[in-house]
């Protein structure tokens, strides 16, 4: 039996031998471009190990001792859980070599059955794998003089040379400076670890590298590749071996043994099963669970065994894992030309996704985040580091745990006197020069109409009984909310509260009722319930409104229209109206779609404007205000630091879900062509994970459609079938088929066009069943709807609604303030 066993891994050792010396991703280019078969269904849960995984040696865990001043920590993790964002959380704290703070808070599981959350919890670490395991590797590998930072990936890796990659090198990688793409090529169909290598090897740039910051998991991908071309060693094994072993981390694996299910925290229903103990992030599930950018599993305590060795110059019970050089290396900070982002080698230290704990501990920390709710962040000079692991995912996907995250780094900066903090907004022209930006690279992250009135001592509301249209989008850079800082604004009276569709927490899907705010005592009115304009009633003794919340840039959003109706009351009422004005989160500078009728006007279709109408909100009230006659006493509180042609993404603000089913950028972008369809018969996601990334039917061939579209050539994305089952909303519980949405350049792209292209091709597929009629609401034009019924070609269509697009443009041009 041993020797059968011994010949069974001679035999596999000897085939990828042989396949690293065929043509193809492994050496030179392949004779023709690799086409591998469709994606296999996941892999079951709990796979084995490829290797079976000895018992790592016991070895004491770091010393704890509790700190009192960190007990509010309990307050803060249970309201969090209270208000819904996710159902448990392990909190750990280290500080000067000791664990002062390790505490489980609420639920592991919530399915198939309630289980409480214990501190030796496993989770997925989502991103943080890129860290602990991928730089690390890396790292470990250039103290071994076996690599060397500055070194073109294509030296170890030829096949990567291709297609304008060859001034790519290592440093890019763990910095995201390489210009890649964000993910594996989407338009590449590939299967299993091997065909992600090649695709990402055959892929093109996105953009030139070393010019810019792009988080891309491709670039990790990537380094995981090079660990095993280096090391001989797929990534997980050597990790194992060089890692977490050295390290007496038990509980730290790619892969994660059946045996440890009982303690991991599963994720969401995928389908319909409940994945638990495989990798939650879809390409490194669809590699096989071993990646570079995700599939590691940890435990607080191992997490913190890892962090201290970091802080220890690379050294952990008197092993050396790393040398303090390379420790240095990782977590000096590295300034992305054109950007106020700076990263380490892998490490996070300023960007989009650290705002929360930006806000909170000084220059100098570092840290990173993962998308299942997972976190690390240390200071250096203080000798200390956070890590939250949270299962926010569980059950439904919907959780959110940036909240979380802000207010423990805050509890814990000011528990051990860290100093001021690093958010790029608050520094001054000394600490810029000192942070190595050149003059022109100084960075300009947007100030948000809320902070530039915060800014101003909140002047033009002193002395003035207010009320507040808003909801959970109404944030500083900070996160902390308008009602909020109005309520604790000096001089300034919070006298009433009012909300618009999907509530003031922003998850409602239906009718809202009015009630009570649990943190200012004050009423909330709610403007979609009974009244969709404050009434008289609900204006009394106040002498001015405020409005604030973040738009998502589509005519037929109702944010803009509750502003709107808000703006006739307080005109009736001789108001003032105030707008803290945001950005246009899919641009100020496209203009797209037909114009609505103007004698279409409703809810969804306040004033005729395009489908993607290019302009803030505080850009559209003064529009409204002077067009439609309303005369209200505006005044718009500009932005500092926006420009119109930036995508959300690129504004440094922190990302809020607009509503419900608006969970990404990238969906707010497809909302304005996939959501000129749904309020015909057919599912747009909601009720999965991926609203407006899908659109089906029961009655659509998805095979079918997905090539009838991909032959039109629809500029800026791509299509492929896919099947789904909505959990709620149209056809809840029922399987369709239909099309994924793959949005491959967003500059490129024409939302209103592709909602007229769905909807021609559904009607001349499915003449019989689709329900053209009743796009009209969402088209807002008549003869758009009847060109679609009479078989128009839908690029002629889009050809005659130029003119009217041109004279809103020039409408338009008057009320614009950036």
């Amino acid at each position: 039996m041993i020797v059968n066993r011994i010949i069974a891994v001679l035999s596999v050792l000897a085939l990828l031998f042989v396949s690293c010396l065929l043509p193809g991703c492994k050496g030179a280019p392949p004779s023709r471009p690799v086409v591998a078969p469709p994606a296999p269904p996941p892999p079951p849960a709990f796979p084995e190990p490829r290797l079976a995984r000895p018992p790592v040696p016991v070895t004491p865990p770091l010393t704890q001792e509790l700190d009192p001043r960190l007990s509010r920590l309990d307050s803060v993790a249970r309201q969090a859980i209270a208000s819904g964002g996710f159902p448990g959380a392990v909190i750990l704290v280290g500080h000067q070599g000791k664990i002062v703070y390790h505490k489980a808070f609420g639920y592991r599981s919530i399915l198939p059955g309630r289980q409480p959350m214990t501190k030796d919890t496993i989770f997925d670490l989502a991103s943080l794998t890129k860290v602990i395991a991928t730089t690390t590797a890396v790292m470990q590998l250039v103290d071994e003089g076996r690599l060397s930072l500055d070194d073109p990936v294509g030296k170890y890796w030829p096949a990567f040379d291709r297609n304008g990659k060859r001034r790519i090198t290592i440093r890019h990688l763990l910095t995201h400076c390489s210009g890649l793409r964000p993910e594996v090529n989407p338009r590449v169909h590939w299967r299993g670890y091997e065909g992600a290598v090649c695709a990402i090897a055959d892929d093109h740039p996105v953009k030139t590298p070393g010019t810019c910051f792009k988080y891309s998991d491709a670039n990790f991908i990537a380094l995981g590749e090079i660990v095993h071309r280096v090391s001989g060693l797929p990534l997980d094994i050597y990790c194992e071996n060089k890692i977490f072993r050295p390290l007496g981390l038990r509980h730290t694996s790619f892969l994660p043994p059946t045996s440890w299910q009982p303690r991991i925290a599963p994720a969401d229903v995928w389908g319909d099963r409940l994945r638990w103990g495989e990798v939650h992030d879809p390409i490194a599930n669809r590699m096989g669970g071993v990646a570079g950018n995700a599939g590691l599993f940890s435990t607080a305590e191992d997490l913190a065994v890892f962090v201290q060795m970091l802080l220890d110059d690379g050294v952990s019970r008197s092993k050396r894992l790393l040398s303090a050089k390379a420790v240095a290396a990782m977590t000096r900070p590295y300034h992305v030309p054109g950007s106020y982002v700076q990263r380490g080698l892998g490490w996070d230290i300023v960007s989009p996704f650290s705002k929360e704990h930006n806000a909170a501990f000084p220059k100098g920390s570092f840290g990173h985040t993962g998308y299942t709710g997972t976190s690390i962040w240390a200071d250096p000079h203080s000798d200390t580091f956070l890590i939250i692991l949270t299962n926010r995912l569980h059950p439904d996907g919907k959780g959110q745990v940036k909240p979380l995250r802000a207010r423990v780094a805050s509890s814990v900066a000011a528990a051990y006197h860290m100093g001021p903090p690093a958010r790029v907004a608050a520094w001054g022209p000394i600490e810029v020069a000192m942070a190595g930006y050149g003059q022109s690279d100084t960075p300009t992250q947007v100030q948000p109409g809320i902070e530039v009135l915060a800014s101003s001592g909140f002047a033009p509301l002193k002395g003035k009984r207010v009320g507040v249209i808003t909801n959970h989008s109404g944030i500083d850079g900070a996160r902390r909310s308008t009602i909020e800082l109005l309520h604790q604004a000096p001089e300034v009276k919070l006298r009433a509260i009012f909300s618009p569709e999907h509530g003031l927490e922003g998850i409602l899907d239906c009718k809202v009722s009015s009630g009570c705010d649990d943190f200012t005592g004050l009423p909330v009115y709610s403007l979609y319930g009974k009244v969709k304009k404050p009434t008289r009633q609900m204006l009394q003794g106040l002498d001015a409104l405020v409005y604030d919340i973040q738009d998502v840039g589509a005519r037929y959003y109702t944010y803009i229209t509750t502003m709107a109706y808000a703006m006739e009351a307080a005109a009736d009422a001789g108001l003032e109206f105030y707008v803290l004005d945001r950005p246009n989160p899919i641009n100020a500078a496209a203009v797209q779609g037909p114009v609505l009728d103007s004698n279409m006007k409703s809810f969804i279709g306040y004033y005729p404007m395009p489908v993607r109408y290019g302009m803030t909100p505080g850009e559209v009230a003064r529009l409204y205000n002077k067009e439609a006659h309303i005369g209200a006493r505006l005044q718009v509180i500009p932005m500092q630091g926006y420009k119109r042609q930036d995508w959300f993404d690129e504004t440094g603000l922190p990302w809020v879900n607009p509503s419900p089913n608006l969970r990404s950028l990238t969906q707010s972008i497809l909302y304005c062509g996939v959501g000129i369809v749904e309020s015909a018969n057919v599912s747009v996601g909601r009720g999965t994970d991926m609203p407006f990334e899908i659109m089906g039917a029961p009655w659509i061939d998805g095979r079918r459609l997905a090539r009838y579209l991909q032959k039109r050539q629809i500029p800026g994305v791509e299509f492929e079938p896919v099947s789904f089952v909505p959990k709620s909303s149209r056809y809840h519980g029922r399987r369709c088929e239909g099309v994924r949405f793959l949005l491959v350049d967003r500059d490129k792209f024409d939302g209103p066009a592709l909602g007229v292209e769905l909807a021609a091709a559904l009607n001349r597929l499915y003449p019989e069943t689709f329900d053209l009629g009743n796009t009209l609401g969402m088209i807002g034009c008549r003869e758009v709807v009847r060109a679609i019924q009479s078989g128009d070609d839908p690029r002629e269509i889009c050809r005659r609604w130029q003119p009217g697009l041109a004279a809103f443009l020039q409408k338009r041009q008057k009320y614009l303030l950036y």
